[in-house]
């Protein structure tokens, strides 16, 4: 029997008769953008994340695209985002006309490290956009700090960290505002493609709220340059109701991550390191290893899946070929290095037993041929 990386499936089998309930109530109402569910969930989520307002838009690169569009950020501007991070979030950076900076990562977290922040502030710079990665929260009030020095916007990239804290408080409203995605994979993930945005400022909001429709509050009246990028109302349902569960799944990820910690302890593996000061949702459980490709290969023989966040940096992608910059020699290593063991609200403590056994017989096969 395989131990799968991550089973959605089963996420949804838990629930099956709650998301038959919120699929029928809005197939009943006939009102399928921007109604009931979307204003409902917009409330729930936005008081779950401790901010004044939410705004459901169509996935998370939007997300992040609207909000640097919101202020003002496009041509001949740069924006500070991390080195070690799925390619979205430069993307966004891109997408608007700006230039994404590169900023390395903490070797402990992953994060972005906000003592090498300064280092990379130019005249051009407006915003940072720190990734909880993994699901654990970025060191905010660093980032916070230096971003007051230089007047620079800050925008969260929550996708991975629903429901985590920092220093007690909700990830989300810890900078200026934050873009969260609901991909399926996700901690709160919806059945389809979904994101929001998130933001004490009433000003940022509305506007959000114009450039996701068409830059229109009244039909046919068009304020802005806007798009279409809405978060449609089976989707916001199916939400509604999985918001109800994600602290429980939250805690059942914290058991699994401590039951690794505890088992994995000791041997050949870089193992993940949670500040004092953080509470991670562990949407992943990355560890580091010399000898990765093996190990996954050794893995996957025995019915253990593993993925890798991720293999090819965003500096080494083809879109970003022309990109001129700094040598990135710690995101070049994770990402020859970090391996995803299987994690989710769903797995068995066999299963995670399963899994560390066969690490064990990895690492006593590795450390038998390095003392040949």
């Amino acid at each position: 029997m395989s131990v799968p990386l991550y089973d959605v499936g089963r996420v949804h089998q838990e629930i099956r008769e709650e998301l038959d309930v919120a699929y029928r109530r809005v197939m009943n109402s006939g009102q399928f953008i921007l109604g009931a569910e979307v204003e409902a969930f917009e409330a729930e989520f936005a008081d779950y994340c401790e901010v004044e307002h939410c705004i459901g838009v169509g996935n998370g690169l939007e997300a992040l695209d609207l909000l640097l569009r919101a202020y003002r950020i496009g041509p001949g501007d740069e924006v500070l985002v991390p080195a070690n991070t799925f390619i979205a979030t430069w993307l966004a950076v891109s997408q608007c006309g700006a230039r994404p900076i590169p900023v390395e990562p903490s070797l402990t977290t992953h994060n972005i490290n906000a003592e090498s922040l300064c280092a990379a502030i130019t005249p051009r710079t407006r915003a940072i956009i720190p990734v909880h990665l993994y699901g654990q929260p970025a060191d905010m009030d660093a980032i916070n700090s230096v971003a007051a020095q230089h007047g620079l916007v800050v925008i969260e990239d929550a996708a991975q960290a629903q429901g985590a804290r920092y220093r007690g408080r909700r990830v989300g409203g810890l900078g200026h505002c934050a873009a969260t995605s609901f991909y399926p994979g996700k901690n709160l993930g919806a059945l389809g493609d979904a994101g929001a945005v998130l933001t004490n400022d009433s000003a940022i909001a509305n506007n959000i709220r114009l450039l996701r429709n068409y830059g229109s509050q009244a039909k046919y009246d068009h304020e802005l340059l806007g798009f279409n990028s809405r978060l449609d109302e089976m989707q916001a349902a199916f939400l509604r109701v999985k918001l109800s569960h994600l602290d429980a799944w939250n805690e059942q990820r914290t058991l699994v991550a401590r039951q690794y910690q505890r088992q994995l302890e000791g041997i050949d593996l870089v193992l993940p390191t949670v500040p004092d000061w953080a509470d991670p949702v562990w949407h992943l459980y990355v560890v580091r290893s010399r000898h990765r490709d093996a190990l996954r290969d050794h893995l996957s023989a025995l019915g253990v899946s593993t993925g890798v966040h991720y293999p090819v940096p965003p500096h080494r992608q083809a879109c970003y070929a022309n990109l001129s910059g700094p040598r990135l020699p710690i995101s070049d290593m994770l990402a020859n290095e970090v391996v995803s063991l299987p994690m989710s609200p769903f797995l068995a403590t066999r299963d995670v037993d399963r899994v560390v056994a066969a690490i064990h017989a990895f690492s006593g096969h590795s450390e038998t041929d390095a003392g040949q």
